[in-house]
């Protein structure tokens, strides 16, 4: 059993009572700080997966009284984030395939290889620290209402998570580097929140959106009489953000001037007011973020190389709508669900052949411009379904042959078509039910005259989870 205060669990299970005792021997001297639970029987692995943290699952394929396979897929239900990996001992690649396609992390091959076997437990527990550790992340994000619009779980989006985490533990400055839509400023409100200062202001600046004559002024101060129009003292965005965190966005339209200026607050904490001759303290974390090739803009003399490498310090990333194409549909299904919260509107789903479309769509805006067409899209449309027609150009000349071709293929074949509209039947249905029973399954099956095993194999089907649906 696990040794108390241990925060790793790894669960084996087989029928084999004498080859689970030997891996939890074996496993147990390896993996010190890990403890170690076998069972034989798949209904108590399911019950302690349901129960306990369990950080990984070593799994026979071959069991009696339930496959592998099945029970694999009964864990994932039970718990999202679990990391499975299979025994077997046939080891042939058609079931190391499968295996891998139906949702496990690797596979080990029967008789073990002690080596092999604790190099592919290592990576596996690590991938479920990281992959634990980012929906940590997401949920204290989601907690916080200016970062709900974090969506995505392709590796891009991961990598992101990760980097925010950790940089937000530090008081690091930080450079958020992306194209227009991506994201930079919900990054720059994440690492406050997630970080120490949380309790401190945070002051956002749109640099380009100050006059060039004025940027000074604004982010320095100035005493009264400073110039023409200066009336009375003020202090300034750095001032105020005084123990907190200032976000300079588009750092790279600064003017050279004021770039001077603020390389001298990176490096001694003091701002000067214009007209001052005086210089006060300022405990600020700065984060810097851009859209522009900064390392271009200092080969042509627009921007300082030595303020470039003190704004440098931890860089991030907000990957483009293009690098994160397996996240289209999670955000068509999360922005579509928005906006009919909005409009007051019934939930409006894409067509299949739409979300083709917008997953494979150029997309120079990045999410901005999806949020865009998914908002017009539901607010022209007047059906249920929204067909590909709504989420292409009105303009005829920019419709492309393939999106044409869509077009043209929307009346599908009889079966297709049916098969469809039984499919969006079942989730509306399904979707219903779940939450009028709180996502109870038992009570949720009751309610429909359905069985439990066969709404269950339903929403395995349909990948409905339903903890998605408990209050």
């Amino acid at each position: 059993m696990a040794g108390k205060g241990l925060e790793k669990l790894i669960l084996l299970v087989d029928d084999q009572v004498d080859l689970l005792r030997g891996l939890q021997r074996i496993i147990s001297r390896e993996f010190s700080d890990v403890g170690v639970v076998t069972t034989v029987d798949p209904e108590e692995a399911l019950e302690i997966v349901s129960s306990k943290f369990v950080s990984l699952v070593l799994l026979d394929i071959q069991m009696p009284e339930m496959s592998g396979f099945e029970l694999l897929s009964r864990m994932q239900v039970a718990d999202r984030q679990i990391t499975v990996i299979m025994m077997t001992g046939y080891g042939s690649i058609e079931t190391a395939v499968e295996a891998i396609r139906s949702g496990a992390y690797d596979f080990v091959t029967k008789p073990f290889d002690n080596v092999s076997m604790f190099r592919v437990l290592r990576k596996g527990l690590e991938h479920n620290r990281l992959l634990r550790e980012n929906v940590n992340l997401k949920r204290r994000v989601i907690e916080q209402d200016s970062f709900a619009d974090f969506i995505g779980d392709s590796r891009c989006m991961q990598r992101l998570y990760h980097g925010i985490n950790t940089a937000a533990k530090t008081d690091y400055t930080v450079l958020i580097r992306g194209g227009s839509g991506t994201g930079k400023e919900l990054v720059a409100k994440a690492l406050h929140s997630l970080g120490k200062r949380r309790d401190k202001p945070l002051v956002m600046v749109n640099c380009p959106a100050i006059p060039e004559h004025l940027i000074e002024s604004e982010l320095f101060g100035h005493v009264r009489g400073a110039f023409t129009g200066a009336d009375q003292f003020h202090k300034g965005l750095f001032a105020e953000a005084d123990g907190g965190t200032i976000c300079l966005d588009e750092i790279g339209d600064i003017p050279l001037a004021v770039q001077a200026k603020l390389l001298r607050v990176l490096q001694e904490h003091e701002v000067k007011p214009v007209g001052s001759n005086a210089t006060r303290y300022v405990d600020v974390r700065i984060i810097g973020s851009t859209n522009r090739n900064l390392e271009q803009l200092i080969k042509e003399g627009a921007f300082r190389e030595d303020l470039f490498f003190r704004l440098n310090v931890v860089s991030l990333h907000t990957p483009s709508l293009n690098e994160i194409r397996e996240d289209i549909p999670l955000l068509i299904n999360y922005f579509s669900r928005k906006v009919c919260e909005e409009l007051e509107l019934p939930w409006k789903q894409f067509s299949m052949a739409a979300v083709e479309e917008l997953s494979t769509r150029s997309w120079p805006g990045n999410v901005r411009e999806l949020q865009n067409v998914i908002r017009s899209a539901i607010l022209f449309c007047p059906h249920e379904i929204i067909p590909v027609r709504y989420v292409c150009s009105n303009d005829a000349s920019n419709i492309s042959d393939k999106q044409q071709q869509i077009i043209d293929s929307e009346l599908e074949p009889y079966k297709d078509a049916k098969d469809k509209t039984i499919a969006s039947f079942t989730l509306e249905y399904v979707d219903k039910l779940l939450r009028k029973a709180n996502g109870n399954v038992s009570r949720a099956a009751e309610m429909s005259g359905l069985s439990r095993g066969a709404l269950q194999k339903i929403m395995r089907r349909h990948d409905i989870k339903s903890e998605d649906f408990r209050k």
